[in-house]
C-alpha cells in the first residue's frame, strides 16, 4: 500500500511538472537545424518565442498560437546588413529585396549620405511603419555639404568645423550608431584627414564607429587605409572599411597585402572591420567618371566648365589620363543602370550607348556620351571591375561582413545591381553550398553576430534567450540568389520564413505585408555624460 502510494504521489509530481514546463508561446519553430549566429556548429531543436522576443531554445513541451515546421531547414538570427543606401526605407516600406535574402535588420546613411536630422529620419520609419529594422550613421558629406555652402575645395573655417561637429553630436545623441564617410564623392573628396579626425572624435565619444568609402580602392588603396587607420588611432574610434575590394585590373591580386595591413592595425590596437558584398562588379552614380573638381560648386557650375572649349578639353585630359591609370583602354566595363531622361540606354555598356545615340562608340563620343549623361542630371551605374580570386579572399577574412551596398528597390525599374536583390543568397549559395569557400555557420556569423556587435546592435544577431526575435529560416540546399546583371528583378528563393520582432514579415517563400520594423536607436553610453578614452560605462 506504502508502495502504491509513493508511485502515486511521483506520478502526479511528474504530471505537474510537466504541465508546468507547457508554457503557451506565441511562435514555436519546430526541429530546426539551428545556427545561432557565434560560429559554433549547429545543433537540432526548437525555437519558442513570446512577445517578440526568443524566451526558450531547446527541445520545447509547449504549445503556441502558431507552430513552423522546420525539418531539413537552417534556423538562423535574422541577417544584418551594416552597409546599405535604403534611406528612403519610409517610402519604400515593405523593404522587399531586402527581407525576401533574410535581412531583418539594415543600417543606413553610408558613404558620408544620410539624413541630416537623424531624429527625424527615426520618427518617420515609426510612424509609417516597416518591415525591417533600421539604424542609421551620421553622413560626414551631408553634415560638410549643410555647412559649407556649396563651396568645398577648402577645409572648413574654425567656426564652420565647430558647427559640423555640433551636427555630428546631435546625430549622436538622437541615436546614429557612427560616423561615415564618402571619400570621392563631393563634398567629402576635399576634406582633409585632420577635419575628419575631429569629427570621429565627437562620434567616438558616444560610443560610434567611424565607416569609411575610403578615397581610393585601387591603386592607392594602401595610402586610404593608412589615412583610415591614422583617424581610428587619433580618434580612438573603431572603424570600418566599406564594401572592401580592389577595383581596377592594374590592382588585383594584392588581397594578401591588403589583408597583412589590416591585420597589422589590428595588432596595434585599432578595431578595424570590413563588409563586403559578393560580386564582381559595384555600382555608383556615373558621375564618378568625372573629375571632381568639374562637379564641384553644383550643376551650374559644371555646364559652364564643359561650354567652356578650353576647360572642357581639361577635363576630358583628366577623364582619359584616369582611364588610363586604370589600366584600361575605353569605357566598356560601365553599364548604364539607371538614366530616367532616357530609359532605353538602361542596361548598356558607355561604348554601346555612345554608338546608339552618337553613331560611333571611339573613345572620343564614350566621354562625349558621359558628359552628356552628366549634363542631364547624371545616371546610376554598374561598373566591372572586381577579380573574383580577390573578392573570395577578403570573404574568407574572419572580420568580413556580408553587405550589399544597396538601396530599396523598385521592382521592374531600371537595371540596377543584382546585390540588391542577392547578396546575402548568393553568399550562401555560391560561396557555402558550391564552392566550400566558407563553412555554413561562418557565413552566419558575418551576417549576424559580427555586425550586431560591430555596430552595436542590442539584443541582436544571434539565437539566445532573452534577444529579439529576428529570425531567418532557409532551405540550404534550394537556397538561391536569382538575380542577373542583365535581368536583376528577381527576389531570392530558398527562403520560406524571415521573422522580425517575432512577425512573419516572409511566409511560405512570399511577403505578408507585415510592417513589425524598429527604429534603432544608439544608446549612448550614458544620456548625461559621452564616453571619454580611458572610461568604462557604468
Amino acid at each position: 500500500m506504502k508502495l502504491k502510494l509513493a508511485l502515486l504521489c511521483l506520478g502526479v509530481t511528474w504530471l505537474f511538472a510537466s504541465w508546468s514546463r507547457a508554457e503557451t508561446y506565441d511562435l514555436i519553430i519546430r526541429h530546426g537545424r539551428i545556427v545561432d549566429g557565434t560560429g559554433n556548429p549547429a545543433w537540432f531543436g526548437d525555437v519558442g518565442v513570446s512577445n517578440g522576443r526568443i524566451v526558450a531554445l531547446g527541445r520545447i513541451a509547449g504549445d503556441a498560437k502558431r507552430e513552423i515546421e522546420a525539418t531539413n531547414l537552417i534556423v538562423a538570427p535574422g541577417f544584418i546588413d551594416v552597409h546599405t543606401h535604403a534611406d528612403d526605407v519610409a517610402e519604400l516600406p515593405l523593404a522587399e529585396n531586402f527581407v525576401r535574402m533574410g535581412v531583418t535588420t539594415i543600417v543606413v546613411g553610408n558613404c558620408g549620405g544620410s539624413a541630416a536630422d537623424i531624429a527625424k529620419l527615426f520618427r518617420g520609419i515609426e510612424a509609417t511603419k516597416v518591415s525591417v529594422n533600421v539604424a542609421s550613421l551620421i553622413g560626414h558629406g551631408t553634415v560638410r555639404g549643410r555647412v559649407m555652402g556649396g563651396s568645398f575645395m577648402r577645409p572648413p573655417s574654425a567656426e564652420e568645423l565647430e558647427r559640423m561637429k555640433a551636427m555630428v553630436e546631435q546625430g549622436m545623441k538622437d541615436g546614429a550608431v557612427g560616423l561615415s564617410t564618402g571619400l570621392i564623392y563631393l563634398p567629402g573628396t576635399f576634406a582633409k584627414t585632420e577635419e575628419i579626425i575631429e569629427l570621429a572624435k565627437v562620434a567616438s565619444a558616444y560610443d560610434g564607429i567611424y565607416a569609411s568609402h575610403m578615397r581610393d580602392e585601387g591603386k592607392d588603396i594602401f595610402k586610404s587605409l593608412n589615412e583610415l587607420f591614422r583617424i581610428a588611432r587619433e580618434a580612438h574610434i573603431r572603424a570600418e572599411v566599406s564594401h572592401i575590394k580592389l577595383s581596377g585590373n592594374s590592382s588585383w591580386g594584392q588581397t594578401g597585402k591588403v589583408i597583412a595591413a589590416l591585420e597589422r592595425a589590428r595588432a596595434e590596437g585599432l578595431d578595424i572591420t570590413e563588409d563586403e558584398y559578393a560580386y564582381d562588379a559595384s555600382s555608383t552614380g556615373m558621375s564618378q567618371l568625372v573629375p571632381e573638381t568639374a562637379r564641384e560648386g553644383g550643376h551650374a557650375k559644371f555646364l559652364e566648365r564643359v561650354a567652356d572649349p578650353e576647360q572642357k578639353a581639361a577635363i576630358i585630359e583628366k577623364m582619359r589620363a584616369s582611364l588610363a591609370g586604370n589600366g584600361r583602354t575605353n569605357y566598356s566595363y560601365a553599364v548604364i543602370a539607371e538614366y530616367k531622361p532616357e530609359m532605353s540606354l538602361n542596361g548598356l555598356s558607355i561604348p554601346e550607348a555612345a554608338k546608339a545615340k552618337l553613331g560611333s562608340d571611339s573613345l572620343a563620343d564614350q566621354i562625349e556620351m558621359i558628359l552628356d549623361i552628366e549634363k542631364h542630371g547624371g545616371a546610376q551605374a554598374v561598373f566591372h571591375g572586381i577579380n573574383e580570386d580577390d573578392l573570395q579572399q577578403f570573404l574568407q577574412f574572419p572580420n568580413t561582413m556580408i553587405a550589399c551596398d544597396s538601396g530599396s528597390r523598385d521592382f521592374g525599374v531600371g537595371v540596377p545591381h543584382p546585390r540588391g536583390y542577392g547578396n546575402n543568397a548568393r553568399v550562401l549559395a555560391r560561396y557555402v553550398r558550391e564552392l566550400h569557400v566558407l563553412r555554413l555557420e561562418d557565413a552566419i556569423r558575418r551576417m549576424t553576430t559580427l555586425p550586431a556587435e560591430t555596430f552595436r546592435l542590442k539584443d541582436r544577431g544571434q539565437l539566445r534567450e532573452g534577444n529579439w526575435a529576428d529570425i531567418t529560416i532557409f532551405d540550404p540546399a534550394t537556397v538561391q540568389d536569382n538575380a542577373t546583371y542583365k535581368d536583376p528583378h528577381h527576389y531570392a528563393s530558398g527562403i520560406p520564413y524571415v521573422i522580425v520582432n517575432g512577425v512573419e514579415v516572409v511566409k511560405n517563400g512570399e511577403h505578408t505585408k507585415a510592417r513589425p520594423g524598429q527604429a534603432l536607436r544608439h544608446a549612448a553610453p550614458t544620456e548625461l555624460t559621452p564616453l571619454r578614452r580611458g572610461e568604462s560605462q557604468p
